[in-house]
């Protein structure tokens, strides 16, 4: 029977990890910051349903090195977690990936997790074939499956050379629950439809966001409220971050498709400043002073996925509300308790769910401003 690794500690790594584990394959999952792999067996995988149970509980598990787990498999999985951002991602994504494919034994098979940009798999089956010394498609087998949260139902397209089927793979990644049909293509269609679908999703976001910051008349406001976007927030907007920042690196020079992924993280980032600049707004209309002031933020985040832009995003909204009122702090989990203060508590809802559990939490507490992170900063009191 295939053996299978899945290199990273991630939330994707984890739940492709324990769906396969469940099946009954030998699956090691690679913690990549203590560098060893963890033997998980089926009552294991069955026992913690996502990585933050199983990080928190620390069972004892069978360790191995890295290496010895790589060599062994069948399959190996990149899902690595990635807390660069900016310039230094795409090296440090390198990195990881070298760490996973120097051990590839001959007719082993990649999975690679992570979305690319343009070419980026190209890229990356010339470094296999640097590193390892292996022809992909003779030696090693390639696959490409970008997972995002955009990808939504249907099917799950993975990239492969020349369109390879792979039974065992599909297997693997059959989810009984969703049933989601498993479709082998082309690795260069796969890459180009996840950034069609990427660049499709968050151009139109970053329009809503820019042409809500116009809505200064309340008459448009009550207007633009009927709209769906209204539940529109800032955790849906910045998902795709990582995504469309990887796609503009993969670019070289000016062209409409360089404008297009600039212009939405444009979008994206000074959203997160009109939000402050909303909060002051906020203060002042209501003759706050900022020392008599307190800020919640609210936004449950999941601290293990594999992309950490959102986790990067909240530190800088963190620290840029801090800047001008001084008493902030952050809210996150299933309960939202806020502590009785003297001071006037403005609430800055980031995700529908965040929304939901801090009303009705609170329904009954009239001392505090709610303000919804969505386009339009929508206040409540």
């Amino acid at each position: 029977m295939s053996a299978v690794a899945v290199y990273g500690l991630s939330t994707e790594g984890y739940k492709i990890a324990s769906s396969i584990a469940v099946k009954g394959t030998k699956v090691s999952l690679i913690d990549e910051s203590v560098r060893m792999a963890i033997s998980l067996k089926p009552d294991i995988a069955r026992t913690y349903p996502n990585v933050g149970s199983l990080i928190e509980d620390e069972p004892l598990l069978d360790l191995e090195p890295i290496d010895v787990a790589i060599s062994n498999a069948s399959y190996v999985f990149f899902a690595p977690r990635i807390r660069k951002v900016g310039p230094d991602v795409k090296s440090d994504v390198t990195t990881k990936f070298r760490d996973t494919i120097k051990a590839l034994k001959k007719g082993a098979s990649i999975v690679y997790m992570l979305p690319t940009g343009v070419g980026g798999n190209n890229e990356n089956i010339a470094l296999i074939e640097h590193i390892t010394g292996m022809s992909v498609e003779k030696d090693v087998s390639y696959y490409y499956l970008p997972m995002s949260s955009i990808a939504g139902p249907g099917e799950a397209l993975v990239g492969s050379v020349k369109s390879k089927q792979d039974n065992i793979l599909s297997k693997m990644l059959y989810d009984p629950d969703t049933r989601q049909k498993v479709s082998f293509v082309d690795v260069n269609s796969a890459e180009l439809s996840h950034v069609i679908k990427t660049l499709s999703h968050y151009a139109g976001m970053a329009s809503i966001l820019e042409i809500c910051k116009r809505a200064t008349d309340s008459n448009i406001g009550l207007e633009l409220t009927r709209g769906s976007f209204t539940d529109l927030y800032v955790d849906d907007v910045t998902s795709g971050l990582y995504d469309l920042r990887i796609i503009g690196s993969s670019l070289d020079g000016a062209g409409p498709l360089m404008y297009l992924v600039n212009g939405s993280i444009k979008g994206i980032e000074s959203y997160v400043k009109y939000l402050i600049d909303q909060i002051r707004a906020t203060l002042k209309k209501r003759d706050l002073k900022a020392s008599r002031t307190k800020v919640s933020i609210a936004w449950t985040l999941d601290a293990n996925e594999m992309r950490g832009d959102k986790i990067e995003l909240l530190s800088s909204l963190e620290t840029k509300v801090k800047d001008y009122i001084g008493d902030v702090e952050r809210h996150q989990g299933p309960t939202f308790d806020l502590y009785h203060t003297d001071k006037t508590t403005v609430v800055i809802a980031c995700s529908k769910a965040d929304f939901e559990k801090v009303m009705s939490k609170n329904m009954a507490n009239q001392d505090f401003i709610v303000m919804k992170a969505n386009p339009l900063c929508q206040t409540l009191q």
